[in-house]
């Protein structure tokens, strides 16, 4: 197991709002069991919230996930933000694409990581040269 599991938006919204999200529920609680298990940490990159976070009381489900599971924001440092530049630069991707570019900017910070993602093909991609990083598809 991964040292880190890294969740994007998908993933975290499928925890937060698991009623409504069926078989990517599944999923998402899957890998987090297998994190819990191996002890390994479970982060959210800051930027995941902006694309979750709708403000008030929509964001009451995830506000509850992050207070009470053991799942730590990371903050975007620059180190993050320039790398994941670099990615989309790498890739040829334009800043669209920013919010996955920091979560796999993220999963670089740990010397072994496992990103929960609903969008596995552009994860892959910013990731191409980077096999100590593995992508899980919710």
């Amino acid at each position: 197991m991964a040292q880190a599991v890294i969740l994007d938006s998908e993933a975290l919204n499928a925890l937060a709002h698991a009623s409504q999200r069926g078989v990517l529920a599944d999923r998402a609680r899957a890998i987090l069991k297998l994190a819990y298990e191996h002890r390994a940490v479970v982060r959210v990159p800051a930027p995941v919230l902006a694309e979750v976070g709708r403000g008030g009381g929509r964001d009451a489900s995830v506000r509850q996930l992050l207070n009470g599971r053991g799942i730590g924001v990371t903050d975007l440092t620059a180190r993050i933000a320039l790398r994941a530049g670099e990615l989309l630069e790498r890739c040829k991707l334009s800043s669209a694409n920013a919010v996955d570019a920091f979560v796999a900017s993220t999963a670089l910070e740990f010397v072994s990581a496992i990103i929960a993602t609903g969008d596995p093909k552009d994860i892959r991609r910013l990731l191409g040269k980077y096999p100590h990083i593995g992508v899980f598809r919710i």
